[in-house]
C-alpha cells in the first residue's frame, strides 16, 4: 500500500538510480554548502541548545557545532582519496588477472539521532552519508523539539527533498517508517530502542550501526595526578549536565587516594561553574520531566549521599552528586545513569576492579587516571567501546579515532574515513583480461592440476 513515507522514498530511490550522488563533484557541492549553513547557524543553534537543554554558548559550540565543521570538513579533505578504489594483491593461480576495492554506496540510508546532542549526533553522521554518496532520510529527536526544528531548516535549504529528508513524525510514525526497507540504518540511542531497530532492520536484512551507551567506569589509582584527575572527571561527568552516552558513569578509586579526591572534586565543581549552580549559565538541565523523575529517584533511594543531592522540579536541575558505596546490584548500578549523579566505589586491588568491568556488560567509554603502563595492563584485560588514559570524552573529537560500541554498547564505528566505510559498499572486483586466459584452470585437468596445486 503507497503511504506519503513510501512515496518519499520511492521519489528518493528514484533520485539515488539517476546517478548524481556517485559524483564527486555533486558530494563536494552539497558537502560546502551544508558546511556553510552550519557555518552560517552558529547563533541559532547555540539558541535551540540553550532553550532545549540550557546549554551554554561555549558548550553549544564546543560539543556540537565544532565537531560538525570539522567533521565536514573531513570528508571534503579527504573525499577523492577515501572514494578511490583501490588495487590489491591477486593470487598467482588468479594471473594474469588484477584485483580491486570499490567503494560505492549503498543506496538510501535512515539516519536516527537522539535528543542529547541534537545537532552533533544528526549532523555528524549525515556528513559521512553525503560525503560516501548516499541519499539520507534524517529522523532528529523531537525531544529537543528547537534544535529539531533548526535541522529541518538547514536540510531544507541546503539539500532537494529527493536527496535528503528530515522526517519529523511521532513514535508512531517513526515505527512505519522502520517498516520500510533502507540499504542501512544508523541509529544513536538507547538500548531498549535499539533492539526495536535491530529486529525493524531484520525484517529486510538491512546492516545497522547502532551507537549506544552503558555504564562507562572511570578508574582512579594511586599513582594519579588528582588535581588533572578532578578536573577531567569534573567536565566530563557534567558536560551536559552528565547526559552524555560516554560520560563517566562510575567511579572507582583507589582507597588510598578516594578522599583526598572527592574533596578535589567538590573543589573543582565550584571552581569551574561557581556555587551557586543554579543560577549559571554554564550548567545545564535536564532535558524532561521523565528523566528528572527517574534522577530523582536515584536521589531518593541513596543511602550515603557524600555530597549534593538537591533537585528543583520546576527548573529541572539537579546538583551535581556523589553517592558512596553504592549497592552493586542497585538501580544506580545496573542502568545508564544519564545525569550528573556520580555512584563511587573504592579498590585496593586493580585486578579487582577489571573483575568487576569485565562482570558487566562491555561499555562504551573505560577512564584510568594513573601510570600509562598500568591503564594499558587495565585495558588489556577488559573490552570498552572506546578508551582514556588519563583524560574522559575528548576522544570523540579525534577524528582519525574509529568511534563505537561494542556488545551490549553497540556495533559499528563512525568518525572521519570510519564513517565513509560504514555509508559504502565495499565492492570487490576482479579484473580479468578479455583475450587471455590460462587453461590451468579448466578440466581434463592431466598433468596440468600438479602445477595447479601448486599455485593455490
Amino acid at each position: 500500500m503507497t503511504t506519503p513515507i513510501t512515496e518519499r522514498l520511492d521519489a528518493m530511490r528514484a533520485f539515488y538510480a539517476e546517478g548524481h550522488t556517485r559524483e564527486l563533484a555533486f558530494r563536494k557541492k552539497y558537502l560546502r554548502r551544508l558546511l556553510e549553513a552550519v557555518k552560517a547557524r552558529e547563533a541559532e543553534t547555540a539558541e535551540a541548545l540553550y532553550a532545549d537543554l540550557h546549554k551554554s554558548r561555549e558548550e553549544a559550540y564546543i560539543s556540537e557545532t565544532a565537531i560538525v565543521l570539522a567533521e565536514i570538513r573531513d570528508q571534503l579533505r579527504h573525499l577523492e582519496r577515501r572514494a578511490r578504489s583501490r588495487r590489491v594483491p591477486t593470487p598467482p593461480f588468479l594471473f594474469p588477472s588484477a584485483s580491486r576495492i570499490i567503494r560505492e554506496p549503498k543506496g538510501v540510508v535512515l539516519v536516527m539521532a537522539p535528543w542529547n546532542y541534537p545537532f552533533q549526533l544528526a549532523l555528524d553522521p549525515l556528513a559521512g552519508a553525503i560525503a560516501a554518496g548516499n541519499c539520507v532520510v534524517l529522523k532528529p529527536s523531537a525531544t529537543s523539539a528547537h534544535t529539531c526544528r533548526l535541522l529541518a531548516d538547514i536540510v531544507g535549504e541546503v539539500f532537494p527533498p529527493e536527496y535528503v529528508w528530515v522526517f519529523e513524525g511521532d513514535h508512531a510514525a517513526t515505527d512505519r517508517l522502520l517498516d520500510c526497507r533502507f540499504d542501512h540504518i544508523f541509529f544513536t540511542g538507547g538500548a531498549t530502542f535499539g533492539r526495536t531497530v535491530m529486529e525493524k532492520a531484520a525484517a529486510h536484512l538491512t546492516p545497522v550501526t547502532l551507537e549506544l551507551g552503558g555504564k562507562s567506569p572511570c578508574i582512579v589509582d594511586r599513582t594519579a595526578d588528582l588535581d588533572t584527575a578532578a578536573r577531567k572527571i569534573v567536565w566530563g561527568k557534567l558536560l551536559n549536565a552528565g547526559q552524555t552516552c560516554i560520560a563517566p558513569d562510575y567511579l572507582f578509586v583507589h582507597s588510598e587516594v578516594k578522599e583526598a579526591l572527592l574533596e578535589k572534586i567538590k573543589t573543582c565543581t565550584v571552581r569551574l561553574y561557581g556555587r551557586e549552580l543554579r543560577s549559571s549559565d554554564a550548567y545545564p538541565r535536564i532535558v524532561s520531566d521523565r528523566a528528572f523523575a527517574r534522577l530523582r529517584g536515584y536521589i531518593d533511594t541513596a543511602e550515603r549521599i557524600v555530597w549534593g543531592g538537591e533537585y528543583d522540579a520546576a527548573d529541572r536541575f539537579i546538583a551535581p552528586t556523589l553517592i558512596d558505596a553504592p549497592d552493586p546490584d542497585s538501580p544506580l548500578m545496573r542502568e545508564e545513569i544519564f545525569g550528573p549523579i556520580l555512584p563511587v566505589l573504592e579498590f585496593t586491588d586493580p585486578d579487582t576492579v577489571a573483575d568487576f568491568v569485565n562482570a558487566r556488560a562491555k561499555p562504551l567509554a573505560l577512564y584510568y587516571f594513573g601510570r600509562k603502563a598500568d591503564g594499558f595492563r587495565l585495558l588489556g584485560r577488559t573490552s570498552s567501546g572506546g578508551a582514556c588514559i588519563n583524560d574522559t570524552v575528548v576522544h570523540i573529537a579525534a577524528s582519525r579515532l574509529p568511534f563505537g560500541g561494542v556488545g551490549a554498547s553497540g556495533m559499528g564505528r563512525y568518525h572521519g574515513r570510519f564513517s565513509f566505510d560504514t555509508f559504502s559498499n565495499l565492492r570487490g572486483t576482479l579484473l580479468s583480461p578479455r583475450r587471455f586466459d590460462l587453461p590451468l584452470r579448466y578440466p581434463p585437468y592431466g598433468r596440468s592440476f600438479g602445477l595447479l596445486k601448486k599455485l593455490l
